[in-house]
């Protein structure tokens, strides 16, 4: 069993509270995201879990069994960090095999689990290296088999890919979340790219402030966004928020023309689209259109529905003219109904 659960977790240094009662589980094999901007308390927490910090009030279980107070070592659990941590003295071979080492496990056993993790992570060639003489991907490899020669079923990751070009972040969150399914290991993830979530997680919880504000599948927070700032950060581009004002026959856009409504929104609530659900229609909200940056596959259009900007994704290249004037649609499932005040999601 390897099952990680969180009750009531609080972590304060001094005065200042850092983590505010986190509670969530980490099912067996599940590949868990911990998702969210700098200072979040999503490092914390998983320092928390490893050990590497201690509890000030709440309970960690491990496989049913209160850790709360074990030592790190008791906990059976490998870690990835993101500066990789690898001994620059040590060739790959003895950095990958060096835990083992220190442990007293017997020379066959280590050569045996050595030659097999170097293969599942394409190394075997490079056994002879010095951490100076490989590339970033191959240094997260190193890092990554170090992890898994230990067999333990629990491996957390400290922003493991920040480090790594685009191209190399893209081949290494494959290879990840590969290793991950054939190992059936229970991973912990932290990062605050939300495409390393979205395309790698199984639940991704995303934080803010030391506290959960919303957790769920990668659709679930794509979906139905919880808050104004689950919205915001889930999606690229972000989702468009837009004030209302009362109208006539409900809910219209603040500083735009009244000619889209919505009966059952009005003052003190605000409305989310996505920019890829917004279509250009002979009918809707008038807009001037401002700018188009073209991405090759889309173009992400800049527009201004009264004294409200407007994001809006369109395929292929668009080209906008200055002071061209469209109108702006979208469908009633496509708009997300929130709170002003609390940024709450509203149910229609």
């Amino acid at each position: 069993m390897s099952t990680i659960e969180l009750k009531a977790v609080k972590k304060s240094w001094g005065n200042t509270l850092a983590l505010k009662d986190v509670s969530f589980i980490a099912p067996e094999g599940d590949f868990l995201v911990l998702l969210g901007p700098s200072g979040c308390g999503k490092s914390t927490t998983l320092r928390l879990i490893a050990g590497l910090e201690t509890v000030t009030a709440g309970r960690i279980l491990i496989a049913g069994e209160d850790v709360t107070a074990k030592s790190p070592s008791e906990r059976h659990i490998s870690m990835v960090f993101q500066s990789y941590a690898l001994f620059p003295h040590l060739n790959v071979a003895e950095n990958i095999a060096f835990g083992l080492k220190v442990r007293k496990v017997p020379v066959d056993e280590r050569k045996t689990r050595l030659g097999r993790v170097a293969e599942l992570v394409g190394l075997a060639g490079l056994m002879d290296r010095k951490p100076a003489q490989l590339s970033g991907g191959q240094r997260q490899r190193v890092a990554l088999a170090r992890a898994i020669v230990a067999e333990n079923h629990i491996c957390l990751m400290d922003e493991p890919l920040s480090n790594l070009d685009a191209q190399l972040r893209h081949e290494m969150r494959v290879e990840i979340r590969d290793l991950q399914k054939r190992l059936g290991m229970t991973v912990v993830y932290v990062t605050h790219d939300q495409t390393e979530a979205m395309s790698m997680a199984d639940k991704v919880i995303l934080m803010r402030d030391g506290k959960i504000e919303q957790e769920g599948t990668p659709d679930e927070l794509y979906s139905t966004p919880a808050t104004t700032f689950v919205a915001r950060f889930i999606g690229n581009p972000p989702m468009n928020v837009l004030t209302l004002t009362d109208g006539p026959d409900g809910g219209v856009l603040e500083g735009a023309e009244s000619y889209l409504s919505w009966k059952q929104c009005g003052a003190g609530q605000v409305i989310g689209v996505r920019p890829e659900d917004i279509d250009v229609s002979e009918t809707g909200v008038p807009a001037e259109l401002i700018s188009a940056d073209y991405l090759g596959a889309d173009s992400i259009v800049t527009a201004r529905m009264g004294s409200q900007s407007v994001v809006v994704r369109m395929p292929g290249r668009f080209q906008v003219r200055d002071g061209e004037r469209v109108n702006l649609k979208w469908s009633n499932e496509a708009t997300h109904i929130f709170d002003a005040k609390t940024g709450h999601r509203v149910e229609p």
